[in-house]
């Protein structure tokens, strides 16, 4: 069984094969014989500890902040980067979305609602610091 659909480059008019799976795009000739997969969005990180997939030990922008600022001080920081990584997230969705990716269109719904969460409490670290 084949799970292949042909569809048009509109760059180049070339034909491109499309599997079942969205994420990944096989692009080529139908006579050509190498074909070449390539990765739209490999996964969704959700902070900057993921990304690097080091759990054991922070990346080096983490480590190198040392023990100068209490733990407080520390928690919006970490809340801030988390927001930007998942809104750089989110953006690496949204193109292979308007193609018609149904699971590029969950991972973004997915990225919104992690954002609207960070957000909210973003700006409650933010009001509490204010009060003192």
């Amino acid at each position: 069984m084949n799970n292949n659909k042909k569809i048009e480059d509109p760059s180049n008019k070339r034909p491109m094969n499309r599997t079942m799976d969205d994420d990944v795009i096989i692009e080529g000739t139908a006579s050509s014989s190498p074909v070449t997969p390539v990765m739209s969005n490999p996964g969704t990180p959700r902070s900057e500890l993921d990304i690097h997939g080091n759990h054991g030990t922070p990346p080096p922008a983490i480590a190198n902040r040392g023990p100068q600022l209490p733990q407080m001080s520390q928690h919006p920081q970490t809340k801030y980067t988390q927001l930007l990584a998942v809104i750089e997230d989110m953006g690496k969705d949204i193109r292979p979305t308007y193609s018609g990716s149904k699971s590029s269109a969950e991972r973004l719904k997915r990225g919104i609602v992690h954002a609207r969460i960070l957000v909210r409490e973003c700006l409650m670290e933010c009001e509490r610091s204010a009060r003192t």
